[in-house]
């Protein structure tokens, strides 16, 4: 049975993604790609606003009980979506970057630039 529900959740959230980023991009923001993952962290999408790049989080709660898709956003999970980013950058050419959240809570969507740094 448990099984089930990590699909659904898995699906739920690739759902929310999508909804980001047709919201991001809607908003003249371009897709560079999805679900970076590293052994530690994992980022969800990354866009490119004019140079800067883009190192997205995006949360979905059903309801905003005990604060919501922000709220979910914990000192932990910034660190490993930090460590993420920064294997994300070796190798490539210096670029500004910055981290955005897009949460979402039933039916309303945030967009939070710059939603923390990297020495949070």
């Amino acid at each position: 049975m448990q099984a089930k529900t990590n699909d659904t959740t898995t699906t739920r959230g690739r759902e929310a993604e999508e909804r980001a980023a047709r919201y991001l991009t809607a908003h003249g923001q371009r897709e560079v790609a999805r679900n970076f993952r590293i052994r530690g962290g994992e980022i969800d999408l990354i866009f490119r606003d004019g140079q800067t790049l883009v190192f997205v989080e995006v949360r979905q709660r059903s309801h905003s009980e005990f604060g919501g898709a922000g709220a979910s956003i914990t000192l932990a999970k910034r660190r490993r979506i930090v460590l993420a980013a920064r294997h994300y950058l070796q190798g490539k050419p210096e670029s500004d970057c910055r981290f955005d959240c897009v949460l979402i809570d039933g039916g309303r969507l945030e967009w939070i630039r710059n939603a923390f740094s990297a020495d949070d």
